[in-house]
């Protein structure tokens, strides 16, 4: 039988970490995260993509609209449909599937991705994507009857490896799709013919973009990928927004000549001047209050031989803050240490503002709801910032958003030695159910 309106708040405020025991089966009603069934999943998705004769620890290569993602989505798929729910592939190519009662109410959305980047590790994305079945059957297994619809989604193409596009299917469903985006062309692949291969329809995209209100509310699971909750031993972090990103394409001319026969005083070194704008950028950073953060993660030197000055050099200037004021700031400042840079050493050096990805704040109430269910589940918490980009900061644009994370060992993501413990797995899916509960007894 369903539980009745008392029963279900009562068993929000009881979810526990695994499976039922003897000594809780008197409250066995209470949905609860299947610990080892959450592990055994996340292991079994670490296949797709690991390296030939590898194991775990290999980490894996899943790279969106890859061999691997499309075996990889089969094989979820079918977890679902074991879970007796119905996957479905909207035009964009992400997965979405729907359990509860069919009243005309807005879902609750959560999830995350599966792609991978290339020698990537086995959490990112993975957990809150395999977290998010777990919800859903526990809340199954409890007898449990939510008040609205619960929908867990797998985003497509969240890794910017493919086509140098992240949170790509996630964009389009937050209205984000221009002319001839579909028609990039990476490693030979069009970025249509990638969509059509994991079950996506191209020619209908436009019916991927939901409007304002689609979901009431959304949450996404997901390592921390930094060592701010490994540092401080702390479970769960809730996250209070994702940083606004604006990104600089920077180039610096001078002039080539041999670098044997050109005098030091008399050059007009492209790379030099690169090199000290570099250390520029980590000064104008640092110099501030905050946890803004500055990076050059990329250098294209002309003519890149040995034996020539350096007569052009481009690179990139990507500056995160949750304030795109300081972001703002930082960037003015920025032109003005590359005016005096190219006074200085003779070149010619610009700066121009190419891409910005703007700040998505976590919704108070969905905070607050992380927030309880952490306190429900005896578990300490940190708010935090996600220096990093998610599905979530896309969604923000259409519901109230909010963001779990568990702690990263060593603050290691992206590489095969990603690693977050099972209890701290399983601690957030449980926080993650206790929540998406919370938020909708409480609506």
């Amino acid at each position: 039988m369903p539980l009745s309106r008392r029963a279900f708040l009562a068993a929000v405020s009881a979810v526990t970490l695994a499976a039922p025991t003897r000594s809780s089966a008197r409250v066995r009603r209470a949905p609860a995260i299947d610990a080892a069934r959450l592990r055994r999943r996340l292991e079994r998705l670490s296949t797709f993509g690991r390296p030939p004769e590898g194991t775990f620890d290999s980490g894996v290569s899943r790279v969106a609209y890859s061999d691997a993602d499309i075996g990889a989505r089969a094989w979820l798929m079918d977890e679902m449909r074991g879970a007796g729910l119905r996957p479905v592939i909207d035009p964009a190519g992400s997965i979405f599937a729907r359990w509860g009662p069919d009243n005309g109410r807005p879902p609750i959305l959560f999830g995350s991705h599966i792609d991978s980047v290339p020698g990537g590790g086995n959490f990112d994305g993975d957990l809150g994507s395999l977290a998010a079945l777990e919800v859903i059957q526990a809340c199954q297994s409890a007898g449990v009857t939510p008040r609205r619809p619960l929908e867990m989604v797998i985003w497509a193409h969240e890794e910017s490896t493919a086509f140098g596009r992240g949170t790509a299917a996630s964009r389009i469903v937050a209205g984000d799709l221009k002319a001839g985006d579909l028609d990039q062309v990476w490693n030979g692949l069009r970025r249509a013919e990638g969509i059509r291969r994991i079950g996506g329809d191209p020619t209908r995209i436009d019916r991927a973009v939901r409007q304002v209100g689609a979901w009431h509310s959304y949450l996404e699971l997901h390592i921390e990928q930094g060592g701010t909750l490994d540092r401080a031993r702390v479970p769960i972090g809730i996250v209070e927004g994702i940083v606004a990103i604006h990104r600089y394409d920077v180039e610096v001319v001078g002039f080539a000549n041999h670098a044997g026969t050109t005098p030091m005083d008399e050059r007009q070194d492209a790379l030099q001047a690169a090199s000290r704008l570099v250390l520029a950028v980590r000064e104008l950073v640092t110099a501030r209050q905050g946890r803004q953060v500055g990076t050059v993660g990329r250098l294209d030197v002309e003519p890149n031989s040995p034996n020539v000055v350096p007569g052009r050099v481009r690179l990139s200037v990507e500056f995160r803050d949750l304030s795109e004021a300081t972001l703002a700031a930082m960037g003015e400042e920025l032109r003005a240490r590359a005016a005096a840079l190219a006074r200085e050493t003779r070149t010619a050096i610009t700066a121009t503002l190419a891409t910005t990805n703007p700040p998505a704040l976590a919704d108070a109430g969905v905070q607050a709801a992380v927030g309880r269910a952490a306190d429900a589940a005896g578990l300490e918490v940190r708010r935090l910032p996600s220096g990093a980009g998610h599905d979530a900061q896309m969604i923000a644009r259409l519901c109230p958003m909010g963001m779990i994370f568990v702690p990263s060992i060593g603050g290691i993501s992206h590489s095969p030695k990603e690693r977050t413990t099972w209890d701290d797995c399983a601690r957030g899916a449980a926080v993650l159910l206790g929540a998406v509960l919370d938020i909708d007894a409480r609506e």
